[in-house]
């Protein structure tokens, strides 16, 4: 097949129908732009997503060009395995990447991934800051060498470097474990009243704007990774100061819903207790968590503005006109609710993350869609959008006429996944499907009798404070949707498009 870049050469001019109309997407002798903004461990609480206590202007001004997806689902709430299948197109038990050590590479060598399809196509394709999971770059993706801002100074102000070097320095001269990959970890927040880029997210929008002005005139595809706000909650101190920490509301269920059975529960502290400032053992008290919201809303402040640094260089140099802008965040986060904190449960705090997607001449900008999407949908959507041939092997579906319609009829479910070490019984797999007014999952070990349930009714309890899997006035209801879990995915995307 011919490359693009060829075809714009003899002035092909691609059209595609959405938003209500045909709109030209590739000038005669441009392409199609691509700037993909990850977020990490993003919730969907920002303005847009009605939260507007949270500042997040940039976001949401984005949001007003574009179409923000309310049920957007991803198929894993952890950073390897989300983003592995979202950059494949494949879902968790086809990439085999459950944690954060095995390579999406081991178990499909020869898979092609989002960015790398599009440098296939006479793209440009260049990755920034955190795009696959740390450490799990992919070579072939990138046109030119994936940068890395943690490579480039300190994640820290200067009060949470000295508190961390001399944690680690503690350890060195007591014979343990004394660097961070060891789980030595610094402060979970710091406040320093230092330059935005003074910190890696600052960093990362520098060198997007950058970037942006190096490969204006090709067509590329940017993909801009931001760390914040993921742990430790480091922003500058004029984004705390945005929020009143006296002000901030607790989790209105701090405790583990009725029936909801162990399995269900993450271990947060695995990922918590190695920072500085979290307690050893037991939970946060009133004043922790409340700091803990603090930096997490704080970060989330920071990491908006330097999307917005990227997206006022678009403006700048006239690419919107001819640029798709999605922003994506790989999973949620618990903020202690079901006494929970991270992520790694099947609950909708963690599966639930913020999608918007902007194109130019959109005429459902500012709208918003309640129909049930997935990370894994992206791939296909984003291939259809620029008129490139459908690959084979993909394991989701193109939410483009959303764009058109964003009421109409879409998929029954969406579908996650989270594997856990059940105690006495070893390795298991939760799976769980989310339909528009149900939440199902069901629990089980390969080889054993180990079974269990899980049913909300979102209708009636919107916070999944009561698990109705067993619920005799629930038995017609969670037997469809057994059945519907079992079916898979396949069964629950649209009839047609």
């Amino acid at each position: 097949m011919k490359s693009l870049t060829s075809c714009f050469k003899k002035k092909f001019v691609v059209l595609l129908c959405v938003c209500g109309g045909w709109i030209s997407l590739h000038a005669a002798t441009n392409q199609f732009n691509m700037l993909f903004i990850a977020v990490d461990d993003l919730r969907p609480e920002l303005g847009c997503y009605g939260v507007p206590m949270i500042h997040s202007p940039n976001i949401d001004r984005l949001a007003s060009r574009g179409l923000v997806f309310n049920r957007a689902y991803c198929q894993q709430a952890f950073c390897n395995p989300s983003r592995s299948s979202l950059l494949t197109g494949r879902r968790p038990d086809t990439t085999k990447v459950y944690d954060l050590i095995v390579n999406l590479r081991e178990a499909l060598p020869d898979v092609v991934t989002l960015p790398q399809y599009f440098k296939q196509h006479g793209y440009f394709a260049q990755g920034l800051s955190k795009i696959f999971h740390n450490n799990m770059d992919d070579t072939p993706s990138w046109s030119v060498p994936h940068w890395d801002p943690q490579n480039e100074g300190p994640i820290y102000g200067p009060k949470g470097q000295k508190a961390t070097h001399d944690r680690m320095e503690k350890a060195r001269a007591e014979g343990k474990p004394y660097r961070w990959k060891d789980g030595v970890k610094g402060p979970f927040y710091d406040d320093p009243d230092i330059a935005d880029n003074a910190l890696p997210d600052g960093k990362t929008a520098d060198r997007a704007v950058a970037a942006l002005n190096k490969i204006k005139d090709k067509p590329f595809f940017l993909a801009v990774g931001f760390h914040k706000p993921h742990l430790p909650f480091v922003a500058p101190k004029k984004y705390w100061d945005l929020y009143s920490e006296k002000e901030l509301q607790l989790a209105t269920n701090p405790l583990p819903g009725k029936n909801v059975p162990s399995c269900a529960l993450n271990d947060w502290t695995a990922e918590l207790r190695h920072y500085i400032g979290i307690p050893a053992d037991g939970p946060l008290d009133e004043a922790e968590a409340r700091k803990m919201i603090h930096g997490y809303y704080a970060a989330i402040s920071y990491a908006d503005a330097q999307v917005g640094k990227v997206l006022d260089e678009l403006d700048r140099l006239g690419l919107r006109q001819n640029t798709i802008v999605i922003l994506w965040g790989d999973h949620g986060w618990h903020l202690g609710d079901h006494g929970l904190w991270g992520k790694q449960t099947n609950f909708e705090k963690a599966t639930r993350v913020p999608l918007i997607l902007s194109i130019p001449g959109q005429k459902t900008s500012g709208k918003k869609t309640d129909a049930l999407v997935e990370l894994v949908d992206i791939y296909p959507t984003l291939v259809e959008l620029c008129g490139l041939p459908m690959p084979s092997g993909l394991e989701g579906t193109s939410f483009s006429p959303l764009l058109k319609d964003p009421n109409r009829s879409w998929k029954k479910a969406a579908f996650s996944q989270q594997p856990r070490e059940i105690p006495g019984h070893g390795d298991g797999m939760g799976y769980t499907l989310r339909t528009a007014r149900y939440r199902f999952t069901e629990w089980s070990v390969p080889g054993q009798a180990y079974h269990m349930r899980e049913l909300y009714d979102y209708k009636k309890d919107p916070l999944e404070n009561e698990n109705l899997a067993g619920n005799k006035k629930y038995a017609d209801t969670e037997k469809e949707l057994a059945e519907m879990l079992h079916q898979g995915w396949r069964a629950a995307v649209p009839s047609s498009k």
